[in-house]
């Protein structure tokens, strides 16, 4: 629960200085990270997610059409994600609902650029309470380990004079 309340004040004090202030982490199998982002291209309404979640299949539930085009939702054991089939870069959401059950949306593109070294520094930096803060090019950063993957927070590093 604490680590759900500092999130929340952490959310809440970034929200004011940046867009895409969070980031998802995910290691692959294969290797390297896949990053998801709070912010991109791409918006549905959570009604609209609600509605699609309880389509996803393992192979694609049916193509469904939806404010940002057609749709086609996917269910594997690592959640839920929606393929937005007409989207130019923000194409795949990831679905993910908090301890209290609310609908939360990661893009699979947003406007952080980090490299893979950048991304591997934070995911090594994180821990269950939340790591020690990490600074990289113009963000401090602090990562959370999380059941999906590893959450960063990300706000900008002030100027030193």
């Amino acid at each position: 629960m604490r680590i759900l309340l500092l999130l929340v004040a952490l959310l809440a004090m970034s929200a004011a200085h940046a867009a895409d202030n969070v980031l998802l982490i995910q290691l692959q199998a294969g290797g390297g990270f896949r990053v998801w982002h709070t912010e991109g291209e791409s918006r549905l309404s959570d009604d609209e997610i609600m509605e699609l979640e309880v389509t996803a299949r393992p192979g694609g539930g049916e193509v469904t059409p939806t404010s940002a085009g057609p749709a086609r939702v996917f269910e594997s054991g690592e959640g839920v994600t929606i393929s937005l089939l007409d989207a130019k870069s923000d194409a795949t959401l990831l679905i993910d609902r908090d301890d209290c059950n609310h609908v939360r949306v990661w893009h699979a593109a947003g406007a952080t650029t980090l490299s893979e070294d950048q991304v591997a520094d934070i995911f090594i930096s994180a821990l269950p309470g939340g790591g020690k803060r990490i600074t990289i090019g113009d963000y401090h950063i602090k990562a959370f380990v999380t059941r999906l993957g590893v959450i960063a927070t990300l706000w900008n590093a002030a100027a030193k004079k």
